[in-house]
């Protein structure tokens, strides 16, 4: 197996005849990030659909409050034992074995994986149920002479069970991807926020009077074993892949199937260090806004998840694609071929982001209204929850580069950069929450996030560079550029347009139809304007845009290639 610190030669990668060979995985990587962007936006719109549920029957207080502090208990258990890094850890194993033909190694490391995964999970969850009260109230540090303990540690009983669910599909996910599958990973978030709005629909009814909110995470809870084993698995057997149960002992006389497990765990715990801030921020942001008043925690996770839209659709459907593509350059040496895919990446990430970014910033209001206003969800809920999603939403483009830069990192198994990093934007992260939130409120917990993320950003795209000895960092600065400019002429024509609609609407009335006319002609006119400054400054990211349009046109007339790679 490769030295994670294997240098770069001039000769990896070169030769003639491999810009082809570098378009055409360009094409295939636009084409299977535009089907996971299909799948990643009905997910969000459920997602959307599910907060909008829980905004009506709960609105934005205290109940809402212990729902979402309920799943600080198991986001820990999933950060302690590397819930993320599952995964990004077993992609590059498998890829390399199934390429050099041993099959049979590949499924009996995933039998490992798996037997190793369920049993230290089981043992957390165990251990999580039985000091869920002082877990609770560690982390709520807020809540300590609040009524809400009892009912937040209560509800975090019933999703704790979850995570089994989460690990083992997350390990399928990574699995069926080497096998250019995809349909796994843009299922499974479908069938958990369908499993929610089940809950706070169906079940509301049969939910305790004194605890109505409970229904939530039992559908979450009945969401997460459909979505994460039911299906996976489904998948799994249908690739031709399989269990092999037999003890570990008897799996690991195998040499090769010894080397493999130990590389994905040797992988899989700095990858946990590595990707810890997305999944230390929110956790810490909830801490802190467990002392403020008003449904802070609430409003922060509401504007969370909306930020999450744009940043699951374009950069996560297109890391998710690119990164089978990448562990397979490796696996076959082609270092100047991931130098490209990661620049096209990363081109291709900001030219759909930072648009997103700049119009999610203008237009936050109307989007909070639209997506909540209603019901219990107030004005002042809506308004608290738009300030939020602002200071989030300046961060998206720093997420987007993140979710490249890390698996350019783990595809080449170089696990000790992204560690580094993660750990040093980390510690920078947690202090910074407690002064801008004495300054800015439960708004400043959302900055200190965006100013972490793209620090961490920042460092890894300069350091990814040096590891590939360039990454045609002339053509990523023209893109940059010429993607703010289009980005902001948007979002300025959007304000200008957003004002002379307001000042002429009664706001007290008609909230949803009001504010889905604001954003139906505001992102019209934004998209429209920065789409057509692209075409004018001749962006390469158009045609990639155009290529994935037309893909995702065939494949719902049912005439096209598979979207997979």
């Amino acid at each position: 197996m490769p030295s994670n610190n294997r240098s770069v030669t001039p000769s990896e990668g070169g030769g003639n005849g491999k810009s082809g060979s570098r378009a055409a995985s360009n094409r295939r990587i636009a084409g299977a990030s535009g089907m996971m962007m299909a799948a990643v936006l009905i997910s969000r719109i459920l997602g959307l659909v599910r907060d909008r549920v829980i905004a009506m029957k709960f609105g934005q207080g205290p109940d809402t409050d212990a729902y979402n502090a309920a799943f600080t208990v198991p986001d820990l258990l999933s950060y302690v034992i590397a819930g993320g890094a599952i995964s990004s850890a077993v992609i590059p194993v498998f890829t390399e074995y199934i390429h050099a033909g041993k099959h049979r190694q590949a499924w009996r490391i995933f039998s490992v994986v798996t037997i190793v995964t369920t049993w230290s999970v089981s043992a957390f969850i165990v251990i999580g149920e039985l000091f869920a009260w002082y877990l609770v109230a560690k982390l709520n540090p807020g809540y300590k002479f609040a009524p809400n303990i009892p009912r937040t540690v209560f509800l975090t009983r019933i999703l704790l069970p979850a995570q089994i669910c989460f690990f083992l599909g997350g390990l399928m996910m990574g699995v069926l991807q080497t096998k250019d599958v995809f349909f796994g990973q843009a299922i499974g978030p479908i069938i958990y926020n369908l499993g929610i709005i089940f809950g706070g629909t169906v079940l509301f009814r049969f939910g305790p009077a004194d605890n109505k909110i409970a229904v939530l995470c039992w559908g979450a809870l009945i969401g997460a074993f459909l979505g994460n084993i039911v299906i996976q698995w489904a998948l799994i057997r249908r690739v031709g892949g399989y269990f092999v149960a037999k003890s570990l002992r008897v799996l690991l006389a195998d040499k090769d199937v010894k080397n493999g497990s130990k590389q994905v765990w040797i992988m899989m715990l700095p990858i946990l260090l590595g990707v810890a801030l997305p999944q230390i921020a929110a956790i810490t942001n909830k801490y802190f806004a467990s002392y403020l008043t008003g449904g802070a925690q609430s409003a922060l996770m509401n504007a969370n998840r909306m930020m999450q839209v744009p940043l699951g659709v374009f950069a996560q459907a297109t890391a998710i694609a690119i990164f089978p593509t990448m562990a397979a350059q490796y696996a076959q040496r082609d270092i100047a071929a991931l130098r490209s895919t990661t620049n096209y990446g990363l081109r291709f990430i900001f030219f759909m982001t930072v648009p997103a970014s700049a119009l999610m910033i203008v237009l936050s209001l109307p989007i909070v209204q639209l997506l909540l206003q209603s019901g219990k969800y107030t004005e002042i809920n809506a308004r608290d929850a738009a300030a939020a999603l602002q200071y989030y939403s300046i961060g998206i483009f720093a997420w987007s580069g993140h979710s490249i830069l890390a698996r350019a990192f783990y595809s080449v198994k170089n696990t000790k950069v992204p560690v580094i990093v993660g750990t040093i934007a980390t510690l920078m992260f947690v202090p910074m929450n407690r002064p801008l939130m004495e300054i800015l409120g439960f708004r400043g917990l959302a900055l200190a996030t965006t100013i972490a993320s793209a620090l961490n950003m920042f460092a890894l795209l300069i350091l990814i560079r040096v590891r590939l000895r360039g990454i045609e960092g002339g053509k990523l600065l023209t893109s940059v550029t010429k993607t703010l400019i289009a980005s902001l002429a948007a979002a300025a024509a959007s304000r200008f347009i957003y004002r002379a609609i307001w000042s002429h609407m009664n706001h007290e009335t008609h909230v949803f139809s009001h504010a889905l006319f604001i954003l139906a002609v505001c992102l019209g006119a934004g998209t429209a304007i920065y789409l057509g400054a692209c075409s004018a400054m001749r962006m390469d990211e158009m045609s990639s845009l155009m290529r994935l349009m037309d893909r995702m046109r065939a494949k719902v007339r049912g005439r096209g290639a598979p979207a997979a790679p």
